[in-house]
This record gives structure tokens, sequence and C-alpha cells, in this order.
């Protein structure tokens, strides 16, 4: 029987916000943005989560519900600082430790009773030390599979701990809203409501053979959590193996829509930076490269390229991108948002090139390294490309996942 700990840390932009300023606590915080901007609630204070505050909220909205609170735009170089130092302080505990976002973590914890004792002693020791470690409150759920690890976790906020006992798992979730099961978002809850389905016994009435009729192989995953197992996407990996992105992609929203090409032109600069940048650490290459635009009328064009060489260097990122840019922008449109996004990866080993082009590209890769220690010592805008200079935002707290942690999450298509 598996001993899995899902270690959650509570309100964490905001917590850590407050170590930097504690005049924020015992307030109303928001991370995101201005009350005004456009952009959605990355995380809020417990204290404006009173008012109905919550995360992926749009930022107005919030505005409207606490007028009172602090908006805070947030700052993802100190978040991956104090992430850091959590993941450290997991490893002391397991060496097996699964990063699901920058504020969360699953540790297996099987075999760990003769050094560390049984998992509530363990529990509260991993507790107690990182608060002290990193001046972090955590919850933490246990159980024998990390589905119901993470929903125990979810039940124990704020700053506590919750064992569901091995057996005990499906009594635990039968009286739970359906959405507190990982992977049921909004759109799959309001389906599932409509056939009656709000609690998770009643999908575990339902029984596997009437819900794989229905949704599918989702039907069958559902069926799977009802009961306490780890079932679907999520849970593909093992806790502690590490599973690479899929694709990297970074998106920037205006304040304001704008059709000023050189605007938007170093805006793909940037964002080509910042994809590289994300390449480099997960030491991977892109195949292909998509440009997503999206006009004031929220029509929403993507537009992709694969190129002959694979690459992770900002240079050939923005040359892709920009040629995909110019042959689908329609000039003087105003646009509301651009993106751009890194798929088909892998190491770039097989590729083939002449000598003249690769000693071009290992002078750029060691260039780009330089230029990325120095963004680690100084922030992401130390050094830019002369084409990004003027493309100056900032980084969105949402894409604050550094991908050289291990353990990262697959994506699901239901969330």
């Amino acid at each position: 029987m598996k001993t899995i700990f899902h270690v959650d840390m509570d309100a964490f932009f905001v917590s850590v916000e407050e170590l930097f300023d504690p005049g924020l606590k015992g307030k109303a915080v928001v991370v995101g943005g201005p009350r005004d901007q456009r952009g959605v609630v990355s995380a809020a204070s417990y204290e404006a989560r009173k008012f109905g505050v919550h995360s992926a909220m749009p930022l107005r909205t919030a505005a409207k519900l606490c007028p009172h609170a602090i908006f805070i735009e947030g700052n993802p170089s100190r978040y991956r600082e104090s992430s850091s130092k959590v993941l450290a302080v997991l490893g002391r505990f397991s060496p097996l430790v699964s990063m699901a976002s920058i504020d969360e973590a699953y540790l297996d914890m099987t075999g760990t009773e003769r050094l560390l004792g049984p998992p509530l002693e363990a529990a509260h020791r991993l507790h107690e030390t990182m608060k002290a470690e990193t001046r972090l409150n955590c919850s933490i759920g246990i159980s024998a599979s990390r589905m119901v690890a993470k929903v125990s976790s979810d039940q124990a906020k704020p700053n506590g701990i919750l064992w569901v006992l091995p057996g005990q798992e499906a009594r635990f979730l039968a009286p739970l809203d359906v959405r507190r099961i990982p992977g049921v978002g909004k759109v799959a809850e309001k389906n599932l409501n409509a056939l009656g389905i709000r609690k998770v016994r009643d999908l575990a009435r339902l029984g596997e053979e009437e819900l794989g009729r229905r949704f599918g192989q989702w039907g069958l995953a559902l069926a799977g959590k009802a009961q306490g197992r780890d079932a679907g996407g999520w849970f593909d990996t093992a806790v502690g193996e590490s599973a690479a992105p899929k694709s990297i992609s970074h998106e920037h929203t205006y304040m304001e829509d704008t059709a000023d090409r050189e605007r938007l032109e170093t805006t793909l600069a940037r964002l080509s930076e910042m994809v590289g940048r994300r390449l480099r650490e997960a030491e991977l290459h892109t195949r292909t490269l998509q440009l997503k635009l999206r006009y004031s009328d929220f029509s929403t064009i993507t537009r992709a390229h694969s190129m002959e060489t694979p690459t992770q260097l900002d240079t050939d990122i923005f040359q892709g991108i920009l040629k995909l840019f110019r042959a689908g922008w329609n000039p003087g449109a105003p646009v509301r948002l651009l993106g751009v996004q890194a798929s088909s990866l892998g190491d770039g080993e097989g590729s083939q090139m002449n000598l003249l082009d690769q000693d071009n590209r290992d002078k750029w890769k060691q260039a780009l390294s330089a230029a990325d220690k120095l963004r680690d010592k100084y922030g992401d805008r130390a050094v830019t490309m002369a084409n990004a200079m003027k493309g100056g935002f900032r980084e969105k707290v949402q894409d604050t996942l550094p991908h050289a942690l291990p353990g990262d999450r697959p994506p699901n298509p239901e969330e």
C-alpha cells in the first residue's frame, strides 16, 4: 500500500508578497495586476476570498466584489525562488517528488516510516520544517492515491493536515461536490449537473459501465476517481518521474487594443525570448512554432510553421513567428492578444546542417546562455534582443512554472 502526500502552499503568491511587505498581512490582497487591467486573478488572500474573489476571476470583477482590496502586479522571479526553497525541503523528506505546479507537489512517502515515523507524524515534521525554512504555510493531504491526497489537502486548507485512511477513500469523497474531483472543470461540472450528478456519490452510483457509455474514456476515468483511484491523464506518470512538456507558450493581452505594427512586432520578439528561455531551461528544442492572434472582436486565428532544423534560439523563434504574423495579420485591425507557442519538442539530436551554420548557432547558444545567467541575477529585462526592447511588458504571474522542476503535470482537456 502506497503512502502519498500532496503538499499545497497556502495562498502562495500572496504569502510570498507578505514576506517582502509585512504590512499586507491580514488584508484583502489580489495578485495578478491592477484592478482596472484586463487579465485574471492569480491568487487572493483569504481575506479577499471572503468577498467571493478567487483565482481565474477577471481582475475587474474582483475589484467590484472587493473594492478595498490591494491589487499587486506580482513578482514571478520571487515566486520561482520561493518554489525552489519549497522543493529543497520536500527533497529531504522523500527522493520521489513531483512538482505539479509552482506551489504544489506530490511526495511518495512509501517506506519512509522507519526514518520519519508514521504518515501523520511525518506530515507534522514536514509542516513544521516548511514553515521554519521558508516562512510559508502549507496544507498536506495524505492518502494511498494521488487523487485523494490532492482532494484532502484542499479540504485541509488553510495550514492543515488531513489523512484519509486506506479503504476509506470512497466514503471520504462521497459527500463532496463533483467539482472537487481533479479534472472536473466548470464546463464538465455543468454537464454533469444537467444529468443530476452533483455529488461524488452520484458518480459512484452510476457506475463504470454507465459513465463509460455516456462519456467514453473520460467517463471511465471519472468512475475510477469516484472510488478514490488514480485514473485519467492527471496520473499517467509515477511520482518522481519527469514528464517533459508537450508545448511551451507565452501570451500577452494588451491593456488597450492596438494596431501599431511596431508595438505588435516588439511584443512578439519579447514573447519569443520568453519561450526560448523556457526551452533552454528544459533542455528542449522545438520544430513547430505557432502564432496566436486575437482581434478586438475576440475572433482568433492561429498559424503554425514547421522548421527544417529544431531550435531553442530566440532569434530563430522570432524570425519564424514574424513570418507567420506578417502573413496572417490584417494590417490596421486592432489586436487584443498575441501568443507564441513552441511544440514538437525534443532534444535536438539528429539534425543536419552545414559547418558554417553550426558555428553560428553555437555562438548564439553561448551568447544566450550568458544572457540567461544575467537574467537570473538581474531580472528578465536585463538582456534582450534589440527587436524586443520596446516590447516591455511584465511576465504574467500565471507563467511562473519553471519547466526545469521535476514532474510537470500533463495537460488536462477537461480542466
